[in-house]
C-alpha cells in the first residue's frame, strides 16, 4: 500500500503581537488568569493588509519551489474566515501562487476541523494517485470582539502542508475515528464578523468528543497509549489541550506520563505565543512539537482535531527519519522572534481598522508591509492582492 502523509509544512503569522499580561491588566484581570488559567502569553495581531488568502500564500511560499508549484494538482483550503460566500479562498490562493490552471481548488468549512478534512481528503486522493501532490491549508483569523469573554482566545495565522506519497515528515496511518453531533457551542451567523461562543460548554464538548474518538480508535486498532510518543491537540488556547491529555494520562505508566507531558509542553510552545488559529491550531501544535520536542524516527504521534458545532477526529501518523528536512526551522524561529509588541491601545486600533464589511473602495496603508503577499485594498467590490 502507498505510504502517504505530510511532506512539507510552513507557517505564517503577521509581525505584531499583544502581550497577554498587559491585556489582562488593561481589562482589570489578574494576569495569571490569562497566562496560567487560559495558558496564553502572546496573541497575534492581524493588520488589515493580511487576510486568510495572503497568510496562506505566505505560509506555502516557505517551501514551494517553481518545480513543486508545477506539480500541485489540488488545493484544499480549510477556513471559517472566508472572504466570499461563493468563490473559494483556494481559487484566490492558486492564482496568487501561480499554480497550474489544471488544479482543483476547493474551500472546506466546519469550524476548526476544516484543515483536517482537507488533510484526510488529500491523503485518500494520493493513495489512489501516488504521483499527485496536494496543498492543504488551515488559515483563520479568530475574532470574538474587544472586551468580550473570548477576547483572550483570539489570534490568527496560516499553516500550509504538502501531502504526497513517501512523505518527508509524517506517514499517516490508515485508521481514524470521527464523531459528529449538532451542538451549539460556537457559531458565527453570516451577518456577524465576530463569533458567538459558550466557552465552558464548548470545552466540555471538546473533552467529551476526545474521549469518544480515542476510545473508538483504540477499539479499531487495538493500540494503547503505550504506542504513542506524543499527542498533538487542537489548541484554541493551550489549557484546553492540557485538559484533554490529562483525561488519558492515567492509562500510561509513570515514566510515559512524564514523557507525554514533556511532549505536550513542546507542542504548545508556539500556540502559547501566537494564539488561536482555528483550523490551523492543531497543525501549529504539531509543528511546535517537531521544533521543540524530543522525537525520533518511527515515533507514533496521535492527533485530536475538533471543530465546534461539532465534529471531532482522532488519527495518527509515524514520524519519518528526515522529518526536520520538511520545514525551515531557521525561518520559522526568525519569524516569531522578529515580531513587534504593540500596546493594548495599538492592538485595539488595528482590530478596528479591518477592511469594512461593505462595498466601498478602500486603499490600505501598505507602506510598512513586509510580507511577500499582502492585501492592498478593494476596488469595484474585488479584493486587490499583491506580491512584493
Amino acid at each position: 500500500m502507498t505510504v502517504v502523509g505530510i511532506d512539507k509544512i510552513g507557517f505564517y503569522t503577521p509581525g505584531m503581537y499583544v502581550d497577554m499580561a498587559e491585556l489582562a491588566t488593561a481589562r482589570g484581570e489578574d494576569p495569571n488568569k490569562y497566562l496560567i488559567g487560559i495558558g496564553q502569553s502572546k496573541q497575534a495581531v492581524i493588520p488589515p493588509t493580511q487576510d486568510v488568502v495572503t497568510m496562506a500564500a505566505n505560509a506555502a511560499e516557505q517551501f514551494l519551489t517553481p518545480a513543486l508549484k508545477s506539480e500541485i494538482g489540488m488545493v484544499l483550503f480549510g477556513t471559517e474566515s472566508g472572504i466570499d460566500n461563493s468563490k473559494a479562498t483556494a481559487v484566490y490562493l492558486a492564482h496568487l501562487l501561480d499554480l497550474p490552471q489544471n488544479t482543483r481548488a476547493i474551500e472546506l468549512k466546519q469550524a476548526c476541523y476544516g484543515a483536517t478534512a482537507g488533510l484526510q481528503l488529500a491523503a485518500d486522493y494520493v493513495r489512489v494517485h501516488p504521483q499527485a501532490k496536494v496543498l492543504v491549508i488551515g488559515a483563520d483569523i479568530a475574532r470574538y470582539g474587544l472586551r468580550t469573554a473570548g477576547e483572550v482566545t483570539q489570534g490568527g495565522g496560516a499553516v500550509a502542508m504538502l501531502v504526497t506519497a513517501d512523505p518527508t515528515i509524517l506517514a499517516l496511518d490508515d485508521v481514524s475515528s470521527y464523531h459528529t453531533e449538532d451542538v451549539m457551542d460556537f457559531w458565527r451567523p453570516t451577518y456577524r464578523t465576530e463569533a458567538l461562543v459558550d466557552g465552558k460548554y464548548s470545552t466540555n464538548v471538546y473533552l467529551d468528543f476526545f474521549k469518544t474518538v480515542w476510545a473508538d480508535y483504540q477499539q479499531q486498532t487495538e493500540r494503547t497509549i503505550a504506542d504513542f510518543a506524543a499527542f498533538a491537540f487542537h489548541l484554541p488556547f493551550t489549557k484546553m489541550g492540557r485538559k484533554g491529555l490529562r483525561q488519558i494520562l492515567p492509562e500510561a505508566t509513570p515514566e510515559q506520563q512524564a514523557s507525554l507531558t514533556a511532549a505536550f509542553e513542546a507542542s504548545q510552545e508556539d500556540n502559547r505565543n501566537v494564539g488561536n488559529l482555528y483550523t490551523g491550531s492543531l497543525y501549529l501544535s504539531f509543528l511546535s512539537l517537531l521544533r521543540h520536542g524530543q522525537l525520533a524516527a518511527n515515533n507514533r504521534i496521535g492527533f485530536f482535531s475538533y471543530g465546534s458545532g461539532a465534529e471531532g477526529e482522532f488519527f495518527s501518523g509515524v514520524l519519518q527519519p528526515n522529518y526536520r528536512d520538511g520545514f525551515d526551522e531557521e525561518k520559522l524561529a526568525k519569524q516569531l522572534a522578529d515580531r513587534q509588541r504593540v500596546s493594548v491601545a495599538e492592538y485595539e486600533q488595528v482590530y478596528a481598522s479591518q477592511l469594512s464589511n461593505d462595498s466601498r473602495d478602500v486603499q490600505l496603508a501598505v507602506g510598512e508591509e513586509t510580507a511577500t503577499y499582502y492585501l492592498a485594498g478593494r476596488q469595484h467590490e474585488q479584493r486587490q492582492y499583491r506580491k512584493q
